[in-house]
């Protein structure tokens, strides 16, 4: 069931409200040069074995195992991209490079290292036999040192799955089974917006009591983080009716809107009563955590709302924590943001328990952590230091020094 537009709701309630609203916005083709930062639309299957032949692992003599007591007669060099002209026979073998396809008859590849050349004259009749080159092995043992035919994959295995969020070491593999073109999910068109009159752009100097404007710029870096190229829609006066102009312009534009500010319970936080006019039904309005309090989330019309805080800290968090895995849920994939064990190098302290605690920390060169100079959410340059946060559950107060705590990085 769906929490009240105007109760406060736990972290968990909103985020499984905001995941499960999300839907895929098609498919696209692309180039596998350009796979990273993509999801995967379609299972990538092996067009072939691989290896697709049996083939040296290093430099040295392919030979049979049965003849490595034995002088050996090498009949044949074969490079890596060459196709061995001869069968190895009793007492033969031939120098192979490494990756270069392994000749008929032999079973083993012995290392340039484990060899010696032998004289010739060891051989009966060997003045008929001028150019002749013997080499014997001096191991003890050998490993086959051969890659065989199909040990890695089969022509037919699945190798990438659909869903799978492709990074830079998916580009060789992409590259290896022949998958030039992909199927990835498209990625949701994302609308950005400002409010409050107190606000400029960055590049103006602000006047006597107004602020310059950095969470626009703040989430459309969160965003191009994650391959999304947001479209700016500028600031919104505290204005209802310049507000829900700039708001329809940018729902008929985008699937998908971020705001900042006009979401809390100020007598010009009318962006509730603006998104409702437009058809938009509010899911929720406020979440127990802190940062991030006022924090809203509704759809309508095949559009998607979020109203993040006025705060910059509390933008940010909530961006993480909210909008990026319903993105990540838009384009196929189930997002599970990374978390490391540390220990806390000194008791962290909170005044109120009342609500789920996000704090910004950074990790000392002995791996334990402790909280920046933080004070509260409005407190941007809070961040310039932090390596990660942690979340403290309600109800806690204080993480104990040495406790173990897991730390999202940001």
């Amino acid at each position: 069931m769906l929490a009240k537009a105007f109760g406060m709701v736990r972290f968990e309630e909103a985020l499984e409200i905001t995941v499960n609203q999300a839907i895929v916005f098609g498919t696209e083709e692309v180039s596998f040069e350009e796979a990273p930062g993509r999801i995967l639309a379609s299972d990538i299957l092996c067009d072939m074995d691989i290896p697709p032949f049996d083939k040296s692992a290093m430099d040295g003599y392919a030979c049979r195992r049965a003849d490595l007591d034995f002088p050996l007669e090498v009949i044949e060099t074969i490079r890596a991209g060459i196709q061995p002209q001869e069968s190895i026979g009793s007492g033969q073998c031939a120098q192979i490079m490494t990756g270069a396809a392994l000749p008929a008859g032999a079973d083993t590849v012995i290392k340039v290292e484990d060899t010696v050349g032998e004289d010739p004259s060891i051989l009966p009749h060997t003045h008929t036999h001028t150019r002749l080159r013997l080499i014997r092995f001096t191991g003890d043992k050998t490993p086959a040192n051969i890659c065989y035919r199909g040990e890695d994959l089969k022509a037919g295995e699945m190798i990438l799955e659909a869903g799978t969020l492709l990074g830079t070491r998916h580009v060789p593999i992409l590259a290896t089974v022949g998958a030039v073109t992909i199927g990835v999910f498209r990625f949701p068109s994302v609308g950005v917006l400002a409010t409050g009159t107190e606000l400029v752009e960055p590049g103006n100097k602000p006047g006597v009591s107004q602020i310059r404007n950095s969470n626009a710029y703040q989430m459309i870096a969160q965003l191009g983080k994650i391959g999304i190229d947001a479209d700016y829609f500028g600031i919104a006066p505290d204005d209802e009716t310049a507000t829900r102009e700039l708001i329809r312009e940018a729902l008929k534009s985008d699937d998908i809107l971020i705001l900042s500010g006009g979401v809390s319970m100020g007598e010009y936080d009318f962006v509730p009563s603006v998104l409702e006019s437009l058809g938009i039904k509010i899911h929720y309005s406020r979440i127990a955590i802190q940062p991030g309090k006022p924090t809203l989330f509704g759809t309508g019309r095949g559009k998607y709302v979020f109203g993040l805080p006025g705060n910059p800290v509390s933008s940010y968090f909530t961006l993480e924590l909210l909008v990026k895995p319903f993105l990540y849920r838009c384009m196929g994939h189930h997002w599970v943001p990374p978390f490391q064990r540390f220990q806390a190098g000194q008791s962290i302290i909170r005044k109120k328990a009342d609500r789920l605690g996000w704090i910004p920390i950074r990790i000392n060169t002995d791996k334990q952590i402790f909280p920046v100079e933080y004070h509260g959410s409005a407190h941007i340059f809070s961040l310039k230091n932090a390596d990660g946060m942690i979340a403290i559950p309600i109800g806690i107060k204080v993480i104990e020094e040495g406790e173990w705590v897991d730390v999202r990085p940001i």
